[in-house]
């Protein structure tokens, strides 16, 4: 597959199929994935890959602690505290474009709550890796992590795998890192949904409007 094809068509996906990712095919994304580059040559990414019933009793944590009204604290502070425009319109269009598409209202917030709710599940993935950074990271490291994680979800494309990257998955970090026995002195920066999709779900049927070059790039000769 062309590179240009493979950008274009990765997306978040949703919706996956109860099909096993193989073991090999994980090992390749990730062999691919070291060849970003980092600050210095630091390398700071640590994978935990996670499936079967680690994954089960780790959904089941995650989500019992959201439907029970737990407070998410992250290990670092992903979203504004205050949302300015335009970055506040497109948070709302991306959230009623994926309710409309499943045809839940505003009003119905029981579902707004359920559907959720599947993110701490990693919607149902059979696979979802979990991205920490070593306790003295700073913030340069978030920008080479940010390339590695684009090269997982690339390298997927091309395996015909599909991914979801998820900030919800960090909002839990005490008990991911319990779970996993992973030293609560790493930063949890977040997850990622792996699997097969399922092209069948109203979920994966919709896809989000990117703006223009022209909208945000200045050119100076």
């Amino acid at each position: 597959m062309q590179l240009t094809e493979t950008i274009q068509q990765r997306k978040s996906t949703r919706a996956f199929l109860n099909k096993t990712v193989e073991n090999d095919k994980i090992q390749y994304l990730l062999d691919l994935a070291r060849h970003a580059p980092s600050g210095v040559n630091t390398q700071p990414w640590q994978v935990c890959v996670v499936s079967g019933n680690t994954k089960k009793q780790l959904d089941h944590a995650l989500e019992s602690a959201f439907r029970s009204g737990v407070k998410a604290e992250m290990d670092y502070q992903y979203y504004p505290k205050k949302w300015a425009e335009p970055f506040k319109s497109r948070r709302k269009a991306c959230g009623l474009k994926m309710y409309s598409v499943l045809d839940i209202s505003r009003e119905d917030k029981q579902k707004q709550k359920d559907q959720w709710a599947a993110n701490y599940r990693a919607f149902d993935a059979p696979v979802v890796l979990f991205f920490f950074l070593n306790e003295y990271a700073e913030q340069g490291s978030f920008l080479d992590y940010g390339m590695f994680l684009q090269n997982i979800m690339l390298a997927a494309v091309d395996q015909g795998l599909a991914s979801c990257p998820q900030a919800a998955l960090a909002e839990y970090p005490k008990i991911v890192k319990k779970q996993l026995k992973q030293d609560e002195n790493l930063k949890l920066i977040g997850g990622m949904a792996l699997g097969y999709e399922d092209k069948e779900a109203l979920v994966n049927s919709y896809r989000l409007e990117r703006e223009e070059v022209a909208q945000f790039t200045q050119f100076f000769d």
